[in-house]
């Protein structure tokens, strides 16, 4: 009978150990198995966090771009939909022409001003004046033609279309210049020379409508910039 037990007892302990490895074999499989759990839980936070960056990036870079491109109907319908687009480029077209029309007067004297000549209104007194030539050598009708041929093309349809960073800066610093250079204009012709031009001050007048548009679409553009930045 002691052998008998005895052998009970040793098949017993066999079986014991037995459920112990497979308990230690079935611990290490979940504990392998909980380690990529955690990894890819880890990547999908990743995922998610890189997928809303280039959301954000997305959308601000639409921000950037929204206001210039015209919808599919083409210029027409860009010029239903940007007003304020449109009006810098009438007030541009507007200034180009007077400006050719001082720059063919001061070439061909053939051609008269239609202005006054008598009183403070004296177109004539003022286009011929000293102050009329920069440095001397360059008649100021030139360089309004100059300066109004570039704004006309940068605030037409097809340059606001190309909707660059770099293009919307060009703009604003070109009118930003262009109406230091009216202030010097009109100081030299109220103080200096103490008689007005008619077709100059309309110049001088289109020049600030079109700075104040170009500084209030900026700080607009800018707004909706940072808007979407955060």
């Amino acid at each position: 009978m002691a052998p008998s037990k005895q052998a009970r007892r040793s098949r017993q302990a066999v079986s014991a150990k037995k459920r112990a490895s497979h308990g230690g074999s079935r611990a290490r499989s979940v504990s392998s198995l909980s380690v990529p759990t955690a990894a890819n839980g880890n990547g999908q936070s990743a995922g998610r966090t890189r997928a809303a960056d280039r959301e954000v990036t997305a959308s601000a870079d639409a921000t950037v771009a929204d206001l210039a491109q015209p919808p599919a109907g083409g210029v027409s319908a860009w010029v239903r939909t940007h007003p304020l687009q449109l009006a810098t480029w009438v007030l541009s077209l507007f200034a180009l022409a007077v400006s050719i029309y001082l720059t063919i007067t001061h070439y061909d004297t053939s051609v008269t001003l239609a202005c006054s000549d008598k009183g403070i209104v004296n177109c004539a007194k003022v286009t011929t004046s000293s102050q009329s030539m920069v440095f001397g050598i360059f008649p100021v009708a030139v360089l309004g033609l100059a300066f109004y041929v570039f704004m006309a093309a940068i605030n037409s349809p097809l340059g606001w279309r190309w909707n660059r960073r770099e293009v919307r800066w060009l703009r604003l610093g070109s009118v930003i210049v262009g109406m230091g250079f009216v202030l010097y204009l009109v100081y030299a012709e109220l103080i200096q020379i103490g008689n007005i031009c008619l077709w100059c001050t309309s110049v001088h007048v289109a020049t600030f409508f079109i700075f104040a548009l170009l500084v209030y679409e900026a700080t607009s553009w800018m707004s909706r910039t940072t808007q979407a930045g955060r």
